[in-house]
């Protein structure tokens, strides 16, 4: 008996043990073959499901091309896989497409995710980091001798935001005897970056409010480095949430998120009087964060930018790398929703602002005056698509003192971590101004939570 005689459901049983890489090679070896592979929805859509997370996120949402989707993504695994760099550089745009649609339809459950292990694996190829990671203008500087900046602008800023996705080991390694953080610190602490056309904060410098990805890799190579020098003592709650390749980037399976196909939640919401505000709140705020803040010695800054090298600096080039010391602080908050209005008019015109307020306590110090204080602020979504969020740290009641403008790495409730810039509240053109970030450790304890978890704790010690 031939393979092609045997029952439809035994013939199927055995090519869905087949690699799907297999599944073009095996359509070309006969006419009956092809007439069986080509166009089998049911063999795509197991092979498929077996290989990379389901895209469809509730039991409505509609099934995807299943035999275009996994074409794709069997090429893109070709690509990547393929020891050619001309492949690798010619396939560019679709890699980045490709990667980033598996980074959105991707989701965690029980901790695990198809789609986190299969980018995992692909970028733990080194050629492939140095082709679509590590192409933005601080890897023109810093790096390996093989490792290179993008021709372009744009081509630069997908590869920076990429890196951001991916996430940045606190080992990050550099040319000689010199790592990436010098660099990086070199632009975090450059204060030409902010300015009202970047409303002081991790956005490009021309007014569109699109998201400076080169800045924001910058921070969090800078903070991976700073946080590996700390204490260990409170290192179990700050442990950065990029610390590992595609930590911290897929939600839940099934988490109480908009649908993939769906639009997100409308902002009519806010006229529901009658609905709880966190109920109303789409960004899942209220609860327990971490932070942290970094910043230079404030002569140490100013000399930085404006000594005679600084003032020589021709606009629009870096200035040199920087080793100075920092300080670092770790704040917890605890924040809750206040109210719900409708968006700007620069916002997503489909999501609502959402204002929050709560504390912050240093676990440092508590020595430092500018160690604890309450905090305020609002999160929103740009015309752009990416969350940002902005605070005000005020002391003594109503004395305003530092803001911070930053951008939710990974999208809506993504659990990468809100990284940007703090300021000063005057936005004086000589700062002071530094990197912070924060991601969410715990929902609030109820009075209905019996046993409690002991996060609140942090706040009323």
């Amino acid at each position: 008996m031939e393979l092609l005689e045997l029952y439809y459901d035994v013939l199927i049983k055995i090519l869905e043990e087949v690699e799907p890489e297999d599944l073009a090679t095996l359509a070309q070896t006969s006419l009956g073959f092809n007439h069986f592979v080509a166009g089998n929805e049911r063999l795509y859509k197991v092979h498929y499901l077996r290989n990379f997370d389901d895209p469809r996120r509730r039991t409505t949402d509609p099934e995807p091309n299943w035999i275009a989707e996994l074409q794709q993504l069997v090429k893109l695994r070709k690509v990547l896989q393929s020891q050619s760099l001309d492949a690798k550089t010619e396939h560019y745009d679709f890699v980045l497409e490709l990667v980033d649609t598996l980074i959105r339809t991707g989701s965690e459950y029980d901790g695990l995710s198809l789609n986190k292990e299969e980018l995992t694996n692909l970028f733990s190829n080194p050629q492939n980091a140095d082709t679509f990671l590590h192409k933005s203008s601080l890897y023109g500087r810093a790096g390996t001798e093989i490792q290179s900046q993008a021709r372009n602008i744009e081509d630069r800023q997908r590869s920076a935001r990429l890196h951001c996705i991916h996430g940045i080991p606190n080992d990050t390694t550099g040319r000689r005897t010199l790592s990436t953080h010098p660099f990086a610190r070199s632009r975090v602490y450059d204060l030409r970056n902010y300015t009202k056309r970047s409303r002081w904060g991790p956005f490009r410098n021309d007014g569109s409010m699109r998201v400076d990805w080169e800045l924001v890799e910058s921070i969090m190579v800078v903070l991976g480095y700073n946080n590996g020098l700390c204490s260990r003592r409170y290192m179990d709650r700050f442990v950065l949430p990029w610390s590992s390749p595609f930590a911290n980037i897929f939600q839940d399976r099934f988490a109480h998120l908009p649908s993939t196909n769906s639009p997100p939640p409308s902002p009519s919401l806010t006229k529901e009087p009658s609905l709880p505000l966190d109920l109303q709140d789409p960004y899942n705020i209220s609860g327990i964060w971490a932070r942290i803040v970094c910043f230079l010695d404030y002569d140490d800054l100013h000399h930085f930018n404006f000594n005679t090298t600084a003032v020589r600096t021709p606009e629009g080039q870096p200035y040199p790398p920087i080793t100075m010391e920092e300080a670092v602080r770790h704040i917890m908050m605890q924040l809750e929703v206040t109210a719900v209005t409708a968006p700007g008019n620069n916002d997503d015109q489909t999501m609502p602002v959402v204002h929050f307020s709560g504390k912050a306590r240093a676990v440092d110090t508590n020595m430092d005056a500018n160690a604890n204080s309450s905090i305020r602020g609002c999160v929103r979504t740009t015309a752009e698509g990416e969350v940002r969020w902005s605070t005000v740290w005020v002391f003594n009641g109503d004395e305003e003192r530092w803001r911070s403008e930053a951008i939710q790495v990974g999208g809506l409730r993504s659990k990468r971590g809100v990284v940007g810039i703090w300021y000063d509240k005057s936005l004086d053109p000589h700062g002071p101004a530094g990197p912070t970030a924060f991601w969410k450790v715990s929902e609030l304890r109820t009075e209905s939570d019996e046993h409690g978890n002991g996060d609140n704790d942090w706040m009323d010690d």
